[in-house]
């Protein structure tokens, strides 16, 4: 399996304000700079309930379909996903990617 190629930033701002917001997190989780995190794709999304693709064990989410958008990033050799939609912000879905 061949690893996504880093993309430039998307042409829509609201999209690519996104973005930088998800670099910015992965950069300080990290402890590394924004420019050693590589933007793969942003992608939007139905997600099938409130947990907008990232259920977390116990909780209980709105049983709703929800428009949001996933954020792919690379550091080093790992991808890292960002999910997001509605008023949330994009936020690091630590389950493992589907893909």
């Amino acid at each position: 399996m061949t690893s996504p190629m880093p993309q430039p930033l998307p042409q829509n701002p609201g999209e690519a304000e996104l973005v930088r917001l998800a670099m910015k997190d992965l950069a300080g989780r990290l402890n590394t700079s924004q420019e050693s995190i590589q933007y793969v794709q942003f992608e939007a999304v139905v997600w099938p309930d409130g947990s907008l693709g990232c259920p977390q064990p116990g909780l209980e989410y709105p049983q709703v379909q929800s428009e949001g958008y996933r954020i792919q990033l690379r550091y080093a050799n790992d991808l890292y996903d960002y999910h997001g939609g509605g008023n949330r912000p994009p936020f690091l879905c630590e389950m493992k990617s589907s893909q």
